[in-house]
């Protein structure tokens, strides 16, 4: 019963345009700034290096400093990061818990692509393992998958789902050859996010959708936990953005907001049971390779679940009052 941020984040985001030396806003330029938190890798223990998450004295935005070199932040994604089943019991009823959690992704996309042009691809970048668009394509909708890890292309492959090696700006797909575009928790990952966003607009059909799922920093899971929320998730997280953050570079990019939602089934449960228990999270112990036995791990997995349907009431409340710890929205292509 992972928190299916595993699914979707990319194992090393693309450092095409990834600066040399500057430690600037990313958004804005400022190099001022106030520090809100420190900490270090909690969740996967891959350093023990301690980063700063500030905020822009400019413009806001919400971001870690230092930033890691392009050369030292692909150590922090390690190869466990993606999820294939196999035959043993945890697996199965991993996999079944994925399954059922993410129907409520698919039907925001299967509204998503009621208003979205008829035809072209759905490509989900930062497609992951693949299971999301495997459930996509299994009602008929012809999907590619997009990721820098190679590891993560193959995970997908496994499932049937195409998918492609490499970064947005790079794709081997047409201008206007996709009629919808997702990126789930992929943007703050990303050491320039805006231009995975103008690259989606280029791939984008004239009045195409765009829907993009990121934490949420003007939560109530941010305010009560800081470094300890998973959203932070430090060091691999480089941006922690606001719901308004998002809508503004969706607003430069050419983009109109349509909608969004303040609550996913998959993570915001999830997001909070992993972040007061990090040694239960499944993903993560998967990752430290703890010795444990298929009954321990069956037992742990199911500890983590009750923790997470714990967490369901205030992750709901927290929700309805606008405040969710991620935010999904969509948005169409202006013409």
């Amino acid at each position: 019963m992972e928190p299916a941020r595993t699914d979707s984040a990319p194992t090393s985001p693309s450092h095409d345009s990834a600066p040399a030396q500057s430690q600037a806003c990313a958004a804005c330029g400022c190099e001022e700034f106030t520090v809100l938190t420190k900490g270090s890798d909690r969740l996967y223990r891959t350093t023990t290096k301690e980063f700063q998450i500030v905020e822009c004295r400019r413009c806001r935005l919400i971001r870690l400093f230092p930033r890691p070199a392009p050369s030292e932040i692909a150590s922090y994604y390690p190869p466990e990061y993606w999820f294939v089943p196999n035959d043993e019991a945890a697996d199965r009823l991993e996999e079944r818990y994925r399954r059922f959690v993410l129907r409520d992704h698919l039907r925001f996309v299967r509204r998503a692509l009621e208003a979205a042009p008829p035809e072209g691809l759905v490509l989900d970048v930062g497609c992951g393992g693949g299971l999301f668009l495997s459930m996509l394509a299994e009602q008929g909708v012809p999907v590619t998958g997009l990721d820098f890890s190679l590891d993560a292309a193959k995970a997908a492959w496994s499932r049937g789902v195409p998918a492609v090696c490499a970064s947005l700006s790079h794709a081997p797909l047409a201008a206007g050859s996709c009629r919808l575009i997702t990126m789930f928790h992929l943007l703050e990952h990303l050491y320039e996010p805006q231009s995975y966003v103008e690259a989606a607009y280029q791939l984008l059909r004239p009045a195409g959708r765009l829907i993009l799922q990121v934490p949420n920093a003007s939560s109530w899971q941010f305010l009560m936990l800081g470094e300890r929320w998973t959203g932070c998730d430090i060091p691999r997280h480089l941006t922690v953005f606001r719901t308004a953050d998002v809508e503004g570079l969706l607003e430069r990019c050419g983009f109109t907001v349509v909608r969004k939602k303040f609550f996913s089934l998959r993570d915001n449960p999830a997001g909070l049971a992993s972040s007061l228990a990090a040694w239960l999270d499944p993903m993560a112990r998967r990752v430290r390779n703890p010795r444990e036995g298929g009954r321990a791990r069956l037992a742990k997995d199911l500890l983590y679940f009750a923790l997470v349907l714990a967490c369901l009431p205030v992750a709901l409340l927290e929700a309805a009052c606008g405040a969710g710890s991620t935010v999904m929205i969509e948005a169409r292509k202006l013409t």
